[in-house]
């Protein structure tokens, strides 16, 4: 019952992320120096072998990769500026297309340390190969995240009809609760895609 409870409650910290209020982070990691689309362009430029790379792409854009690869490789070896640039453009075109792949546009690399901690917490999992610590972290994040919204909402409910100004401030916390719990919802009986967009957002 306890491992239930867990999952469920780091689902919900999922779902919080998909919310507008912290949005595009899936695309940020993509985008990011730290994140495990360069991590494996590294990978394939230091063995010589695209393989790692090409994953991250559709296979009717295998064939513009593997050809800037080769290009790249042939040029690294020049000088430490050569490198640089050459792994450089290497990194850019790969996220690009992959981005792309996706449906979404590239707006350039950012730096390392870029990345939402959650998302550096979910790929140290499962490097471990445990998602205890992660869930446990997560459960309670999403637990404090409902409550906090919950306990503003209680607040400004009381003197909502006070004036029209209370009123307003009793709407903006219950839409801000009601949105966080909705995006809990949809994805624990939804699931959730790797596309977030504005009209997916409903209702309030």
């Amino acid at each position: 019952m306890q491992t239930h409870r867990l999952w469920f409650f780091f689902r919900l910290l999922v779902a919080a992320g998909v919310l507008a209020i912290i949005p595009n982070l899936a695309e940020a990691h993509c985008d990011s120096l730290q994140g495990p689309v360069v991590e494996d362009a590294r990978l394939a430029l230091d063995t010589g072998d695209p393989a790692p790379a090409l994953k991250w792409v559709k296979k009717e854009n295998e064939g513009e990769i593997r050809a800037v690869f080769k290009q790249v490789l042939a040029v690294r070896g020049e000088s430490d500026a050569a490198k640089t640039l050459a792994d450089r453009f290497f990194f850019e075109t790969l996220v690009r297309i992959h981005r792309a792949g996706e449906g979404e546009p590239f707006t350039g690399l950012k730096p390392a340390g870029d990345v939402d901690p959650g998302i550096l917490a979910a790929d140290k999992a499962l490097q471990s190969g445990s998602v205890k610590e992660l869930a446990q972290h997560m459960a309670t994040a999403a637990s404090a995240g409902i409550q906090k919204r919950y306990m503003a909402a209680v607040e400004r409910k009381r003197h909502a009809t006070d004036s029209i100004e209370a009123g307003r401030e009793y709407v903006e916390a219950y839409v801000d609760y009601i949105h966080f719990v909705e995006g809990i919802h949809q994805l624990a009986t939804k699931g959730a895609s790797h596309r977030h967009t504005d009209s997916e957002s409903q209702g309030h």
